[in-house]
């Protein structure tokens, strides 16, 4: 019966579901080429000297102290502790030792492997620690048997009898917990990968089979638009939801490497047909637009605070594809904007708004995914392809109810994304941007003009989440408060888009009701429009008083990089100026009252590190008016 299941769900995947997705699913209008590039680069020239300055900014926190417990474990000086998970640079650190003969390296990855074993659960997990949640154990056990082929040969028989009894360990703990109802998809995607390559030190047929079983009940989740689910709360013991940094920096490449081990093809088919569709979601300048997904309260704007990266994951692929590579050297590019001192902090302006190092999470993840995408990169070298959002075009993701446009100048994704959790705005998956809001709005030569963040800010996770002062959200966004709350667009999952094309410019349209954060709404409706055409982003904002007559405002917060100024020319324009570049802000309308820079302080957040400057519009509602259109636009001038 089990291999009758796994038959029909290739047959599915493989024949069926790409004609029932076609152009019906994924509905798009594409236009010109914008700035074609006819060259050559390698991912592994980005990639290494990427890997370089991560371990060489990892290797400062190593515990050097032989009479220490914690020798060779490595230490967040933010968090004030050793992570377990820290230790999984002990692969990046034997591949650079692989690569360049350092042997200060092979030194640090022996400690560090050492260091890890001790901190070994007695039934083969890891807690993550200062947590203990234990299905990380599965990103642990893999470095560790990456690792240990380059670090055979250099340890004592003691210590390799060490090593594989804990390797062993780990993956027998996995093979006896891991399945969609202990964690989070991400973690049964690893574990196809981890185990196998387990395999390969340990050989066990217990390893090889429980990978298989992983791998197809994790594809058998995705949905029609290839988007995998199962990152969110639980529907009768089933978890549900979407997120694209996570499917990006962990789920698919874990697949992918799975498919290349156990040399499965259908895996690796559906693989390829579910990372056509998460491309359209690496912005031009090599960011990842993760703003909209259900683990958006970790987005960085390169990806997702704790997830790995997106290098190995295109490494896999980029001798079908050669965007596959383009998309992994860009993003390595963005990302090096995000640091200084070879730190990886939570976003574009980190450095800019806090003067202290963050926890080493991402830093040491991106390290393992730099060494990983080296690895297994399949065509190093080759052409240097435009990503499908370096072209003009609007794209429809139907499963998502979410819109992304590209304009010869701007690039912008508004979501209307549709889950919901059953447990509501107790989780962290609830405080996500909708209600066909812009989450990400990129304009070219200067960066992000708008993004978003969560609608509340909470520590859903402590270690990851950093107490920072209670601030607003980045999202632009209709809201009004009254005795009876808070209401917004944001809250609304329910709203329903229409994409159309209109002389060069793309328009979406969205309807809904502010709501709170329970699903409730207030007594306003609301009509959504965005017209983003090559030189201007316009906003049509109908309301409908159905129930309440409270005082609405229009919220826009422009992203505030160093040196950008606002000027208020007249009571119904804004200047907004940025190294060469100007945008004119124009009411359109006469029925608002235009407010600039109230509670500034307080568009701070750490994810995404971004910090903005509110322009607010004061909606003007006469006693017997029950319509209300706002209309207003961005322009380069």
């Amino acid at each position: 019966m089990i291999e009758l299941r796994l038959i029909l769900l290739f047959v599915y995947f493989i024949f069926l579901m790409p004609a029932a997705f076609s152009c019906r699913n994924m509905r798009c209008a594409v236009g010109e080429i914008y700035h074609a590039v006819k060259e050559v680069d390698t991912l592994s020239v980005h990639a290494m000297r990427m890997l370089s300055e991560l371990n060489a900014s990892v290797m400062k926190y190593v515990n050097p102290d032989k009479n220490s417990p914690d020798y060779g474990g490595i230490y967040c000086p933010y968090c004030k502790l050793y992570h377990t998970r820290a230790a999984e640079a002990v692969y990046p650190f034997a591949f650079e030792y692989y690569k360049t003969g350092n042997r200060a390296y092979l030194k640090a990855a022996v400690n560090a492997g050492n260091w890890l074993i001790r901190q070994q659960e007695d039934n083969g997990s890891w807690l993550e620690t200062p947590e203990t949640w234990t299905g990380t154990t599965t990103d642990q056990v893999l470095m560790m048997a990456l690792a240990y082929p380059f670090l055979k040969p250099h340890l004592s028989k003691k210590e390799k009898e060490a090593w594989l009894q804990s390797i062993e360990k780990a993956g027998d703990y996995l093979v006896k917990v891991m399945s969609p109802q202990f964690a989070s998809i991400n973690y049964c995607a690893t574990t196809t990968a981890s185990l196998m390559v387990v395999n390969e030190v340990v050989n066990k047929q217990s390893y090889q089979y429980k990978a298989r079983e992983l791998a197809y009940l994790v594809v058998g989740k995705m949905d029609q638009d290839y988007f995998l689910t199962g990152e969110g709360g639980r529907v009768f013991g089933v978890k549900y939801g979407i997120d694209l940094g996570y499917n990006l920096e962990m789920s698919l490449w874990g697949l992918a490497l799975f498919a290349q081990l156990a040399k499965d093809d259908a895996i690796k088919q559906i693989v390829e047909k579910s990372l056509a569709r998460h491309l359209y979601f690496i912005y031009p300048d090599g960011s990842m637009d993760a703003s909209w997904g259900i683990r958006s309260n970790k987005w960085t704007c390169f990806g997702s605070g704790t997830s790995d990266g997106c290098q190995a994951l295109f490494s896999l692929f980029m001798d079908k594809n050669d965007q596959y590579r383009t998309a992994a050297i860009r993003n390595i590019q963005f990302l090096r904007t995000c640091m200084k001192g070879g730190i990886v902090g939570f976003g574009p302006l980190y450095y800019d708004m806090y003067d202290y190092e963050p926890c080493i999470y991402p830093t040491f993840t991106k390290a393992k995914n730099m060494a990983m995408a080296i690895a297994f990169a399949k065509a190093d070298a080759g052409k240097v392809q435009q990503l499908p959002l370096d072209r003009k075009g609007m794209y429809y993701f139907p499963t998502l109810n979410l819109t992304v446009s590209r304009t010869s100048q701007w690039c912008a994704t508004i979501s209307g994304y549709t889950y919901k959790d059953p447990a509501g705005d107790r989780t962290k998956y609830m405080h996500r941007p909708g209600g066909g809001t812009i989450t990400n709005l990129w304009l070219n030569g200067h960066g992000y003009f708008q993004a978003s963040s969560q609608t509340i800010y909470k520590r859903w996770e402590p270690m990851s989440f950093p107490e920072i002062p209670t601030p607003l959200p980045l999202t632009p966004r209709i809201e009004f408060s009254s005795d009876l709350g808070y209401f917004t667009n944001l809250y609304e999952f329910d709203a329903i888009m229409t994409n159309n094309e209109k002389d060069g410019a793309y328009i979406v349209s969205s309807f809904g009701e502010l709501k709170n954060s329970k699903q409730q709404e207030g007594g306003i409706a609301y009509r959504l429009e965005h017209t983003i055409s090559d030189n201007s982003v316009c906003k049509e904002i109908e309301l409908i008083y159905h129930d309440t007559k409270s005082f609405v405002r229009i919220i826009e917060p422009i992203i505030y990089y160093p040196g950008m100024e606002f000027k208020q020319i007249d009571p119904k324009t804004v200047w907004i100026k940025m190294n060469d570049q100007t945008i004119e802000m124009k009411i359109i309308s006469d029925n608002v009252n235009l407010e600039l820079g109230t509670d500034e302080e307080k568009y701070k957040w750490s994810y995404p590190a971004l910090k903005a400057y509110p322009i607010i519009l004061n909606v003007i509602c006469e006693k017997n008016d029950f319509r209300e259109t706002i209309r207003f636009s961005y322009r380069l001038i």
